[in-house]
Order: C-alpha cells, then sequence, then structure tokens
C-alpha cells in the first residue's frame, strides 16, 4: 500500500520501539488491506469528531431492515464475539433474537465505497474501542453522510430518540413507538388544545409560509407546567405521534453537564426540524442552568427546534427562563380537569359498562380536584369491584372518594415552600 505521503511508515516500525502505535496500526493495517483486496483501490482513513452516533445507528439500523445496502467483510479478531443475544419485546411478546454485533466487525456500503469498523485494540494489557470510518474519497463519503441524514430522519419517525446524561457522557438510544396517542385521547380546554396544536402544525407544514410571511424565527419554545397526572405527558405523546418529524427526549440527571448540554443540542440541530422534550425541566443541576440558558439564548442553536419542557413544579423555575424571546415563548397551565371534562373521561374508559349515567353523574361530583392519574384509578378500583363482585357499592364509592379529596386538598402542592427559587436564574 501507498504510504509515502506518512512521515512514519507502519511496515517500518520495529514493535519494540513504539508498541502501542504499533499495536493500534497493526488492526488498521488489516483493514486497509482486506479492503484494498475487496475493492481493489485505496480507502483513505476519516475521523468522526462531531455526528455523535448517527452512522452507527444507521449501520444498526440498516442490517436489520436493509440489509442489502451493507455487506459484512470480514469479522476482525477471531477471539471476540462476532454476535449478540438481544430482546425484542413490546406489551404482548417477549422475543430473543441473536443479532449481529455492530463491534468487531468490518461492513461495507458498496453503493458508497465507505467501510465502517467498531474494533476493540489490545495495547499495553489494556482495550480500547475505536471507530473506523473509511472512504475511496471525499466526494464518495460526503454521499454516504447525505444518505445516513436521510436515513435517520426515515427511521425516526417511528421511534423517540433518547438521550440520557450519565457518568460517562451522554447516551443516545431509540425506542420504538409502540402507545400511540391521537389527538381524541388529550382531554384539555378546547381553547388551550387548538392554540397548543395550532402552534404545532405551522411549524412542521412543508411550506413553513406562516413564519416566512410574518418574519417570525423558525424556533418554538412552550412549557407546559401543573400538578403530577394532569395529562402533561399523554399531551407530549399526542404531539409526538401527529407530526412526521423527528422526536428526541432528552432525560436530565444528576450527571447533567455544559458538556452534555452543548451535546444534545448539536446532535438535535442535525435532526432540525424536530421537537426535543425536556420531561422535569427544574431537575437539571443548579450549576449548568446558566449554560443552558446561553444556549438557548443562541442566534441559530434553536434553529428549526420545537422546545418543549414539562414540569410539576413552576415555583421552582425562575421567571427569567419564559421572560426572554428564544427560550421558552409561551407557558401552558395543564390544569385539574374540570367537571366536564372528568366525565368524558370516565366515559371514554367506558364506566358506563359498570354504571347508569345518573351513577356517573354521582361520582363525578365527587372527584372534585381528582387529577386524570386518580380517574384512571378510580376506573380500575371499579372495574375490580364488578370483576368480583358483579356490582359497585355507589355509595361508598363515593364516600371513599370524598374522603380522598378531603386528604388531597389538605396536601399543599409545594413542600418547601420557603425555600428559595432552585430554577433558572441569570
Amino acid at each position: 500500500m501507498n504510504n509515502t505521503h506518512y512521515l512514519i511508515n507502519f511496515h517500518e516500525i520495529d514493535p519494540a520501539t513504539m508498541p502501542n502505535y504499533y499495536d493500534y496500526a497493526y488492526v488498521i493495517n488489516s483493514i486497509k488491506k482486506k479492503m484494498a483486496q475487496e475493492c481493489g483501490f485505496d480507502f483513505k482513513l476519516y475521523s468522526d469528531d462531531e455526528t455523535s452516533n448517527e452512522i452507527w445507528e444507521v449501520l444498526e439500523e440498516d442490517l436489520e431492515d436493509n440489509p442489502d445496502k451493507v455487506n459484512l467483510l470480514s469479522h476482525i479478531f477471531d477471539g471476540v464475539e462476532a454476535f449478540t443475544i438481544s430482546s425484542d419485546h413490546n406489551d404482548k411478546t417477549l422475543e430473543l433474537i441473536i443479532k449481529p454485533r455492530i463491534t468487531n466487525a468490518l461492513y461495507y456500503y458498496p453503493d458508497y465505497q465507505v467501510a465502517l469498523a467498531r474494533t476493540p485494540v489490545f495495547q499495553s494489557h489494556s482495550e480500547t474501542t475505536h471507530d473506523f470510518i473509511l472512504a475511496k474519497d471525499n466526494e464518495c463519503l460526503v454521499k454516504f453522510l447525505q444518505y445516513v441524514l436521510r436515513r435517520k430522519r426515515e427511521y425516526t419517525k417511528n421511534h423517540v430518540t433518547v438521550f440520557t446524561d450519565t457518568e460517562n457522557g451522554v447516551e443516545s438510544t431509540k425506542e420504538k413507538i409502540t402507545s400511540l396517542v391521537t389527538r381524541e385521547e388529550v382531554f384539555l380546554d378546547e381553547h388551550l388544545k387548538k392554540e397548543i396544536y395550532r402552534s404545532i402544525d405551522e411549524f412542521f407544514s412543508e411550506s413553513r409560509d406562516f413564519f416566512k410571511t410574518y418574519n417570525i424565527p423558525y424556533r418554538r419554545g412552550i412549557l407546559f407546567y401543573g400538578k403530577p397526572g394532569n395529562g402533561k405527558t399523554t399531551l407530549v405523546k399526542s404531539i409526538a405521534n401527529s407530526i412526521t418529524a423527528p422526536v428526541a427526549y432528552w432525560q436530565i440527571t444528576e450527571y447533567t453537564s455544559s458538556y452534555s448540554i452543548q451535546e444534545v443540542f448539536s446532535s438535535v440541530a442535525r435532526m432540525a426540524p424536530m421537537v426535543l422534550v425536556i420531561e422535569d425541566i427544574d431537575s437539571m443541576p443548579e450549576g449548568v442552568r446558566s449554560v443552558f440558558l446561553n444556549i438557548l439564548d443562541g442566534a441559530t442553536s434553536k434553529e428549526g427546534i420545537f422546545l418543549i419542557g414539562t414540569t410539576n413544579y413552576p415555583e421552582k423555575i425562575d421567571p427569567a427562563l419564559i421572560n426572554r424571546s428564544g427560550r421558552f415563548d409561551r407557558a401552558y397551565e395543564i390544569k385539574l380537569p374540570t367537571h366536564d371534562l372528568r366525565f368524558s373521561y370516565l366515559l371514554k374508559k367506558k364506566i358506563d359498562q359498570f354504571m347508569s349515567l345518573e351513577n356517573i353523574e354521582r361520582v363525578v361530583n365527587s372527584t372534585e380536584g381528582f387529577s386524570f392519574a386518580q380517574l384512571n384509578e378510580l376506573y380500575t378500583s371499579v372495574a375490580l369491584q364488578w370483576h368480583y363482585e358483579h356490582k359497585v357499592d355507589i355509595d361508598q364509592l363515593c364516600s371513599e372518594l370524598q374522603a380522598a379529596n378531603k386528604r388531597q386538598m389538605k396536601q399543599t402542592w409545594d413542600t418547601e415552600r420557603d425555600s428559595h427559587y432552585v430554577g433558572f436564574r441569570v
């Protein structure tokens, strides 16, 4: 192979003089030699410092859905696993399956003349994993990267990308959308519901005429707040199900850092236009909140991103988060369900199979101050009683509900009423 452009040639190295480089170079030289034998020309080696995990996610997806697009040329080490046992399960079945490993294999995209290898490298009694990207030339790699972005947008329509901040950085996984929530399943004040969905529909319209016509920046941030169990997550799921754009969830943890914030926004920017959901946004560590605000204030950091934040504790959110354009443009309170919404919700659950409309009205009157989560538990209790006794004791049920309601009313939402803001201050 032609190494005239390099000062240090692998074949001229004494392993005793440069053992660490030799061990590394031996692996990549073996890969490049295999590619030259397979294709008849030398491959260039490229570094991937910016695209996070997109290339490897698409490779894994292609191995499952488009096996004709990518070829397994060879496994790399004969003593390292070539396959992995995985599970594919949903709410109905659990299936154990055998899948080819991404690690320890050399894959080739003949349409783009690009090869990918994720392999362990054994150096000085330690093992590290390296990602190698090889292409015939820059033009081939550019076409392949365009393919990667196109494929990622295709499969993310049926998946949610989940970013989780861990001790070792941001982990990115994808979860298939199994429980779809329609807009009809969202029980909300009609005016508020219409306003929220209008905002979503205009943002993800193909023409984007609304933003062009009125010279409005193509980015949006809304914050949902309210007591737990009132449907904030259901509302977010319905939004994810009703658009064709990618959706990502960002799980904030105690490991959230300035680095992870920048990495998440860098990753979602490549998926735009898309939705980024940050649930329980008040849990962001105090030391990185200024970094988060600075990212939101950036001129291009949110371009094409519809940002949705949720919190059960709005008193922990500093007003600065929503008092400046480009952060969260609107804050919507998701309130406790009204009498009519409680009635509609219980009918949707088909509680009328257990009792008359008159008794349903009595139950609804007894659930003033209940959340949708509590109503759901109520339905389960009614169904259990009916299943075992073939009747429902309405008087006992209403008495228990009223007692539970009184206990609920005595509880204060903020148990730390006298505490200082732990939200976002600048």
